[in-house]
C-alpha cells in the first residue's frame, strides 16, 4: 500500500510539473488532482439577466453535441464570476489527465520562493474599507441585511513576470487539504466584448486566476450531493497554546455561530427542493487551513432527479451568504455600492462538470489573478450585527496571508 501511494503521489506531481500558463485547469483536492490541457470548444458567451440560470442548459447541449472519435466522455472545466450577470468561461479541454492527490511531501518540495521587490497599493485603502463595514453595519441596523461580506483588494506589481507554475507549487504544497487551482482567464478586452482571434488558444493578454480555497460549493457523484458551507473565522496563531484558544473560542463565538447559521440555512434551503433527503448538521465543527480556522459544516443529500447536474447545483447555490450576504439581491446591490472595484472571478466558483452530470465546484477564495508582472488579490470578511470595522479588517489580512505566503512574504 505505501509503494502504491507513493506511486500515485509521484503521478500527480507529474501533472503538477506538466501545468503550463495558459493551461485551461489544473485542480489538486484532497481527493485528487486533474490536469485539462488544450480545448476543443467553448462554451457559448452569455451576459445579461437569466444568463446564469441558462448556462447548465447551455452546458448540456454542449457537452452532448461533442463526439469525437477516441474521446471520452466530454467535460467542461474553468471559472464562473461572482456577478451574475456576467458570461461564464467554460471550455471542453482537448485532454483531462486524472491521477490521486499530491499528499503532503510536496511542501518540502516548494523551496523560498526568490526575493522579489513588489509595489503593493490596496484598494480600498484600510482606513476606507473599515468606513465601508460601517455603511453594511448601518443597513444591518436598519434591518435591510442580515448579513453582508465585504472585500478588498491588494494590486501587486513584479519587475519580472510572475512565474504562475512555481506559485501554483507553493500553493499546492502549502494546502494539501484543500482545493488549489488556477484557471486560465480571457484577456480583458474579451470581458468588454471586443473581438478577438482564436478563442481557445490564445495567449497575448491572458490571465490566470490562481488560488488555494478552503471551501466546496457543492459535488455531485451519482445521486450523491456534498455542500461544505464554511462561515465564521479566526487568524491561526504560531503558538499551539493560543492557536488552541483561538480554535475553542471560535466554536463558542455568538457572532461567529450566527453568521455561520444564516450560511447553513440558505444552503441547505437552495438544496431542497433537488434532493429526496438532505442531512444537515445540527452544529458545526472546525476546519483548518495553514491562516484561519473556519466553522465548518458538511451537508449530505441524494439527488431526487439523475438529470440535475453539479453545475445545476452549483448555479441553485450561487452566491452564498458565505460570499455575498443575506438577503442575496439586497447584499449584492449593497456591494455593488459599497465596494469600489469590481469583483470578477474572485467568490465566483472554479470546477468541471462532465456529461453524466458529475463534478465537482470550488468557491472562488484566497485567490489572486495574476496577469504578466501585476497581481490582484482579494479577501473578504462576514459582516453581521455584532461585527466590528477593526475586527473584519484584522480578518482579510489573515485571509491574505495564504497568497502572500506562497508569493514569499512572512509575518504581517
Amino acid at each position: 500500500m505505501i509503494e502504491q501511494a507513493v506511486a500515485t503521489e509521484e503521478l500527480a506531481i507529474r501533472l503538477l510539473d506538466d501545468y503550463r500558463a495558459g493551461s485551461p485547469f489544473f485542480l489538486s483536492t484532497s481527493r485528487y488532482t486533474l490536469l485539462a490541457e488544450g480545448a476543443i470548444a467553448a462554451v457559448p458567451e452569455e451576459s445579461g439577466p437569466g444568463a446564469l440560470e441558462r448556462l447548465p442548459g447551455r452546458v448540456t447541449a454542449l457537452l452532448s453535441a461533442i463526439r469525437p472519435p477516441g474521446y471520452g466522455m466530454p467535460v467542461v472545466v474553468g471559472a464562473i464570476p461572482f456577478d451574475h450577470t456576467a458570461p461564464a468561461q467554460l471550455v471542453v479541454p482537448a485532454s483531462l489527465r486524472r491521477a490521486g492527490p499530491l499528499g503532503t511531501g510536496l511542501a518540502d518540495q516548494a523551496g523560498q520562493p526568490p526575493a522579489a521587490a513588489y509595489t503593493v497599493l490596496p484598494v480600498p485603502e484600510p482606513e476606507l474599507y473599515e468606513r465601508g463595514v460601517e455603511r453594511g453595519l448601518e443597513r444591518l441596523r436598519s434591518g435591510e441585511l442580515d448579513k453582508i461580506v465585504l472585500s478588498r483588494s491588494l494590486h501587486l506589481t513584479s519587475p519580472t513576470s510572475v512565474n504562475i507554475g512555481q506559485l501554483l507549487r507553493r500553493l499546492a504544497g502549502n494546502n494539501a487539504s484543500g482545493y488549489t487551482f488556477a484557471v486560465h482567464l480571457p484577456d480583458r478586452e474579451t470581458e468588454q466584448g471586443q473581438a478577438r482571434a482564436d478563442r481557445l488558444n490564445r495567449l497575448a493578454g491572458s490571465r490566470t486566476l490562481i488560488g488555494a480555497s478552503p471551501e466546496l460549493l457543492v459535488s455531485r457523484v451519482g445521486l450523491q450531493v456534498t455542500a461544505n458551507p464554511l462561515a465564521g473565522s479566526a487568524p491561526r496563531s504560531e503558538d499551539p497554546a493560543e492557536d488552541r484558544r483561538r480554535a475553542a473560542a471560535l466554536l463558542e463565538s455568538p457572532k461567529d455561530l450566527h453568521e455561520h447559521a444564516v450560511v447553513v440555512d440558505a444552503v441547505a434551503a437552495a438544496l431542497r427542493p433537488y434532493c429526496r433527503q438532505l442531512d444537515v448538521p445540527a452544529k458545526p465543527s472546525l476546519t483548518r487551513t495553514a491562516a484561519m480556522w473556519h466553522l465548518s459544516s458538511e451537508i449530505r443529500g441524494e439527488l431526487a432527479d439523475a438529470a440535475t447536474s453539479s453545475l445545476a447545483l452549483a448555479i441553485a447555490l450561487h452566491p452564498t451568504p458565505a460570499v455575498c450576504g443575506a438577503p442575496t439581491d439586497r447584499a449584492r446591490e449593497a456591494i455593488r455600492e459599497i465596494e469600489p472595484f469590481d469583483r470578477g472571478y474572485y467568490t465566483g466558483m472554479v470546477g468541471w462538470c462532465d456529461a453524466a452530470g458529475d463534478g465537482e465546484w470550488i468557491v472562488t477564495i484566497r485567490c489572486a489573478e495574476v496577469a504578466d508582472r501585476s497581481l490582484r488579490l482579494f479577501a473578504g470578511a462576514g459582516v453581521v450585527a455584532e461585527s466590528s470595522a477593526a475586527a473584519e479588517l484584522a480578518e482579510t489580512s489573515a485571509k491574505f496571508r495564504t497568497m502572500l505566503s506562497a508569493m514569499g512574504f512572512a509575518g504581517e
